[in-house]
């Protein structure tokens, strides 16, 4: 959520990073809510104050003894007026939240300014695509043939989008998730955390899952939960409505979680395989940082991010995205590509965004100087470290082998019992 002071302040420097950022919302439409709740204001303050006039007059004339029973009606008519107004200003107020709920983020002045994804800007990369002797195959093929990716059984448990991993592809997923979750904890310093997978509505409502992207969300029949999108969700609010110490910042945490996303919007987009599905694990990194810190922390967690990938030994790029092609909270995003030698390209399989204090205003989340002071907004940080099954899709594609095999990254052999390849049965 945005500073409303900063919206009533600088309308024409908002109205242009919502153009920049492709948003639907107008600034013209607060501005006639913020005049409208200003003038209702006005008015009933003045009734207020013709009111304690009438108030003061009645009291001398009861003194005198006199009839005050005409200046008692006018002060109820009064009453009832200033009561309209403020329901009517309840009203007004509850619109303009609801405004400032579906206002995205603005763009930091490093990113670039864009329309979409062809405008992103690539800042780096890390690796050689694996030359082949033979044309590469893609993960579900590969997946299917080596009997552990089962997108048929998949289909017909629940419905498209969903898998079952058999064998090898179940044990390594694990695996993967067990190597995310100790170079987060054990290098990157991190603290895990297993947070529940549902949440209530202000909890989706505080990192600006709702009310904009409800569709984009599984929820529970007669209840107010959701199935959580991915761990930023709960990880973020673990400290909604709380103030903490400036000393304690930064903070870093991890989690694995399963992750469930109706993908609306995404019809027809990788209708196969696992890149897009409906429910996968996923090992998210979350951060909170002091406002003169957060870029800084934001370098870090891309670098954590980096160094997975490094240690999988999957080569990948680094892109900033413009500012068409952010997501909702962010102020400014890195996203990590891996090469995907079955579609010749490289996927997005990170993104590490710094929110700025957007977040933390929706959850209510501050920190209190060292020097004394009120109690500040902190800044939030969120990045993928990493996504098991796209992770998988990059192993098995990048290590395959002419007879359908694939080499495993050496760093995960240890959470595989020493196996060094996973070939037909």
């Amino acid at each position: 959520m945005l500073d409303l002071k900063l919206l009533q302040r600088q309308p024409e420097m908002v109205a242009q990073a919502l153009l920049e950022r492709r948003s639907e919302m107008r600034m013209e439409d607060f501005q006639a809510l913020d005049e409208r709740r200003r003038a209702l204001l006005g008015q009933a303050e003045a009734i207020k104050s013709a009111r304690n006039k009438i108030s003061d007059q009645i009291a001398a004339l009861k003194r005198q003894g006199g009839d005050a029973g005409d200046l008692t009606r006018q002060s109820n008519t009064l009453a009832e007026q200033v009561a309209a107004l403020d329901a009517e200003t309840g009203e007004v107020k509850a619109a303009q939240q609801e405004w400032m709920l579906r206002v995205p983020n603005l763009p930091h002045a490093s990113v670039p300014r864009g329309q979409d994804e062809n405008d992103n800007q690539e800042v780096s990369r890390w690796g050689t695509p694996p030359a082949f002797d033979f044309t590469p195959r893609e993960h579900w093929d590969l997946g299917m043939a080596l009997g552990g990716l089962d997108f048929d059984r998949g289909s017909k448990l629940t419905g498209s989008r969903f898998a079952v991993s058999w064998g090898w592809a179940a044990r390594l997923e694990r695996a993967l998730a067990n190597f995310f979750l100790d170079m987060q904890t054990n290098e990157h310093g991190y603290t895990e955390i297993l947070p529940p997978q549902i949440v209530n509505r202000k909890t989706m409502q505080g990192t600006g899952n709702l009310p904009k992207f409800a569709a984009d969300l599984f929820k529970l029949e007669n209840w107010e939960y959701f199935l959580i999108p991915t761990a930023e969700v709960p990880l973020t609010n673990l400290h909604a409505d709380e103030t903490l110490e400036e000393a304690a910042l930064p903070l870093a945490y991890t989690a694995q979680t399963a992750c469930f996303r109706s993908e609306a919007g995404s019809a027809g987009k990788d209708t196969r395989g696992l890149i897009r599905q409906h429910q996968f694990t996923k090992v998210e990194m979350v951060r909170f940082a002091l406002p003169a810190r957060s870029f800084d922390e934001l370098e870090v967690m891309r670098g954590h991010a980096e160094n997975l990938l490094k240690r999988l030994d999957l080569p990948y790029r680094v892109v900033t995205l413009c500012t068409g092609d952010m997501g909702f909270s962010a102020a400014k995003t890195y996203d990590l590509e891996v090469w995907l030698p079955g579609q010749n390209k490289y996927r997005e399989i990170s993104s590490c965004s710094n929110c700025t204090d957007f977040q933390a205003r929706r959850a209510n989340i501050r920190f209190r100087p060292k020097g004394g002071g009120k109690p500040e907004f902190l800044h939030t940080l969120n990045g993928s470290g990493l996504p098991v099954g796209r992770t998988l899709v990059a192993i098995m594609e990048n290590g395959q082998q002419k007879d359908g095999s694939f080499i495993l990254p050496k760093a995960l052999r240890p959470y595989m019992d020493g196996r060094e390849q996973i070939g037909p049965a």
